[in-house]
């Protein structure tokens, strides 16, 4: 650009021109921000993973197997019902499940515990009573379509 200078000013430099050099810094901010793009794309895009009710274990389940102090003795313990609601019932304790990857949390206002989920729809509660460690096995008793037999 050829322009007539006076009092010994040179022509002026894009950064140095009124308008002309903001343009610039906006492009370094976008070109920062286009870095973060993919982050913030994949924040957004991938599901959000919850470590509570990974799985169901609602159903009826009954007493499989029970030891105390490790020798098996006879099964005797009331079901254990886990309602889809969240909430649960064994033998007159009423209270609320949450499952904790392998774990589920029985819990009431005053009480918590935890039972583990095992393979085969299986649930080993572990509470010491009266007469030491106790361990009862509850089942899940399954019905398939077209078929009357449990198990």
């Amino acid at each position: 650009m050829n322009c007539t200078c006076t009092f010994g000013q040179g022509p002026l430099t894009a950064a140095k021109r009124p308008g002309k050099g903001e343009p610039m810094r906006f492009v370094r901010v976008a070109r920062r921000l286009v870095r973060f793009l993919p982050l913030v794309a994949a924040y957004f895009l991938l599901p959000l993973s919850s470590p509570a009710q990974t799985i169901d274990v609602s159903g009826r389940y009954q007493c499989a197997k029970a030891k105390v102090r490790g020798k098996e003795i006879a099964c005797t313990a009331a079901p254990l019902i886990l309602k889809n609601d969240g909430r649960f019932e064994l033998r007159g304790w009423e209270g609320s499940y949450l499952v904790k990857g392998e774990w589920v949390e029985l819990s009431d206002s005053l009480l918590k515990t935890r039972a583990k989920i095992e393979p085969g729809h299986k649930i080993v509660l572990r509470y010491y009573g009266k007469h030491g460690l106790v361990e009862v096995t509850y089942e899940r008793r399954v019905v398939e379509l077209g078929k009357t037999a449990l198990g």
